[in-house]
């Protein structure tokens, strides 16, 4: 088992800067990928980003150049760090862990909330 706890949510105005941070604990030593995911109300859930436990990044069109994630394996966590948000990034942001079997585990998810 993979527990997954998230923090940094909150509100943020136009054009401001958030950074997520998920940490990982349990059976970490069979994740591979660890990503970031959202769902913002009446939306499907959707990937934002993910990287491997080799490095390999993975973004969506509409985060790229202004998200960035990155992973601590020292500490088992992988960080989402958000720039220049807008509005339409208001969701809930979830954390994902896929062990290398293909299996998956989620967080609870954290609320970024963007707005003046």
């Amino acid at each position: 088992q993979v527990q997954l706890v998230e923090s940094g949510g909150g509100l943020v105005q136009p054009g401001g800067s958030l950074r997520l941070s998920c940490a990982a604990s349990g059976s970490i030593f069979s994740i591979d990928t660890m990503g970031w995911y959202r769902q913002a109300p009446g939306k499907q859930r959707e990937l934002v980003a993910a990287i491997t436990s080799g490095g390999i990044t993975n973004y969506a069109d509409f985060v790229t150049g202004r998200f960035t994630i990155s992973r601590d394996n020292a500490k088992n966590t992988v960080y989402l760090q958000m720039n220049s948000l807008k509005p339409e990034d208001t969701a809930v942001y979830y954390c994902n862990a896929e062990r290398f079997d293909g299996i998956e585990y989620w967080g609870k998810g954290t609320l970024v909330t963007v707005s003046s």
